[in-house]
């Protein structure tokens, strides 16, 4: 049996899978990759043809098609792995490995048998044949064509300006290049200048539609969850797992938020200050007393990092708590990289780390879970017992053990990156704005003498104007009003005393924790333990920069990296 024998069939049936799967389910990444790596098969096996005809072997034909099985057959068998889905991925996978197999075969073997005197019946073939064929394609092809082509005419007229990009590339590495080059706002005014407040583009192979301003952080903020969802890119999904709150919508969002939010609440986190402000002791007296010169960034991240165990997990410092730390950050590298699941890449590292930190969940989850049946342990403990004690009314847990590991993966995220970068440009600015120092000095060391000890549309949309098909992400960029010099004046500008009037300040226009029913549940958490942290520094620590001092503040902030130039020079410090 000859290689273009199957190989044409199974291109074919590639490409009427692909762009079925995208008038089904809207999906870019079936369009292009079935679609597109079918075409690839159909030209290598119709190459092979070409190369029999005249009692020839095409190598490179065999090579395309023995990589194009290959690829499909990892990708797919990856995703069956994650979804258990036989339809496609499974299938796909199965007949992908096969053909593998076959190619491999005929490469060992030489390729075709061309024998000198028989004749194949594809030299038969006549002129009339191939016509029949090709219309009998293009008859296969016309129904799913015709239909993709009448849904873009309906609803071209009103999409956003913009350009969605090479396939399934789209704008992703522009967007990825900005954001460690730290210009990622830069990269997102250029296409408000160029297309106005609403655009669409591609980012991670989904069609996306870029809003901004006041009124695109109140539709973001306050649409109702059946309408618009959270939900994260696919390669940050699959790191940070399908039943995390950003995946999840109308009840089972509220069930979760509603847990989360019994631990995060105000009247709970008083009772951990105490054991915050200990971890937060601690982390100085062991990193920057004694000190001539600190690195702050790492060493925000170590701070926030220790919190998040003590607090979160009830993980108390030691060999367990540092084999977590280093999974952690090896599954953090790969969320913002490029989605690309192959060997040695960095998003292939991030998944296994992952799987790594979700099954030492699991088995801390098993171990809490035993200590509340004997009573070792109370329900506000920590966030995992506070979750394994939460229960519906049949007296079953609340929360699967799959919701509870995915949360505290949100939580960690959340937790570990936002206030060590905050604190680390808090530093910063006080470092270059002495006189707002002083002030925050003398308010700190009165309290220090008064205390005492211790999102994806679900359905079609309207915004702007402009018509958001369902299923396209919709990227709202909220901290771009905060420099907005239209609402903010001199918004570069270092001066808290901006804030001193909060009812000065238009609504949707400061949102950093967000807002409405997608306000951040750990907000009070964040706030609390930057103020315990900058007690302790600025009543123990004066400080002079000692490195560059050119890098903005704004959107890219959260994606600062580890030898970001931020170090600070410990003149002295006082003991209280």
């Amino acid at each position: 049996m000859h290689d273009f024998c199957f190989t044409i069939p199974y291109g074919l049936l590639l490409l009427g899978g692909g762009v079925f799967g995208y008038l089904r389910k809207g999906s870019t990444a079936s369009l292009y990759g079935g679609a597109g790596i079918g075409l690839l098969l159909t030209l290598a096996g119709y190459l092979s043809l070409q190369a029999f005809h005249k009692k020839k072997n095409s190598y490179p034909a065999l090579i395309l098609e023995t990589v194009c099985a290959t690829a499909l057959t990892w990708v797919m068998g990856q995703r069956y792995l994650q979804t258990s889905k036989i339809m496609p991925a499974g299938v796909v996978a199965g007949i992908s490995a096969l053909m593998m197999g076959f190619y491999l075969y005929k490469i060992a073997t030489g390729g075709n048998h061309i024998a000198a005197k028989t004749k194949c019946p594809y030299h038969t073939i006549t002129a009339s044949q191939v016509m029949n064929t090709l219309f009998a394609v293009f008859l296969f092809l016309l129904v799913p064509l015709s239909l993709l082509l009448r849904r873009r005419k309906k609803s071209s007229g009103r999409l956003p300006p913009g350009s969605l990009g090479l396939p399934l590339i789209g704008q992703s590495l522009d967007f990825l290049r900005a954001m460690r080059a730290n210009t990622a706002e830069k990269w997102l005014e250029q296409r408000i200048r160029k297309y106005g407040p609403v655009s669409k583009l591609s980012l991670f192979g989904k069609p996306t539609v870029f809003i901004h301003g006041q009124a695109a952080n109140k539709f973001v903020f306050t649409t109702d969850g059946s309408t618009i969802s959270s939900q994260q890119a696919e390669s940050t999904k699959r790191i940070l797992g399908e039943r995390s709150i950003f995946e999840l919508s109308i009840e089972d969002h509220k069930r979760v938020r509603s847990a989360l939010l019994l631990f995060l609440k105000p009247e709970s986190l008083k009772q951990y200050v105490g054991k915050m402000d200990e971890e937060i002791r601690k982390h100085l007296e062991t990193h920057w007393h004694g000190k001539q010169q600190v690195t702050v960034l790492p060493l925000m991240k170590n701070l926030t990092f220790n919190i998040i165990c003590s607090l979160l997990f009830g993980l108390e410092r030691g060999t367990r708590r540092e084999k977590f730390v280093e999974c952690f950050q090896t599954m953090i590298e790969g969320m913002w990289s490029v989605p690309i699941n192959l060997p040695f890449t960095r998003y292939n590292s991030s998944l296994k780390a992952s799987k790594r930190v979700q099954n030492m969940l699991k088995e801390l989850i098993r171990e809490k879970r035993i200590q509340l049946e004997q009573k070792k342990a109370s329900p506000q403990q920590d966030l995992i017992t506070c979750f394994l004690s939460i229960r519906n009314e049949e007296g079953e847990e609340e929360l699967t053990e799959l919701e509870m590991v995915h949360n505290v993966m949100v939580v960690m995220v959340a937790g570990h990156d936002t206030s060590s970068v905050l604190i680390t440009f808090l530093l910063r600015l006080l470092a270059n704005e002495p006189v707002v120092y002083e002030e925050l000095l003398q308010e700190q060391e009165e309290i220090a003498r008064s205390k005492s000890a211790g999102e994806t549309a679900l359905k079609d949309n309207e915004f702007g104007g402009f018509h958001i098909p369902k299923g396209w992400q919709i990227l709202g960029v909220a901290p771009m009003t905060h420099m907005d010099e239209s609402i903010f004046p001199e918004p570069a500008k270092f001066d808290p005393s901006r804030f001193d009037k909060q009812a000065s300040v238009p609504p949707y226009c400061f949102v950093p924790f967000g807002g409405g029913p997608r306000i951040c549940p750990g907000y009070e958490f964040a706030r609390i333990e930057t103020l315990i942290a900058m007690h302790h520094i600025v009543t123990q620590f004066t400080w002079k920069l000692c490195a560059d001092n050119h890098f903005s503040i704004g959107l890219q902030c959260r994606y600062l990296r580890e030898d970001c130039p931020l170090k600070s020079s410990l003149e002295h410090d006082f003991e209280h």
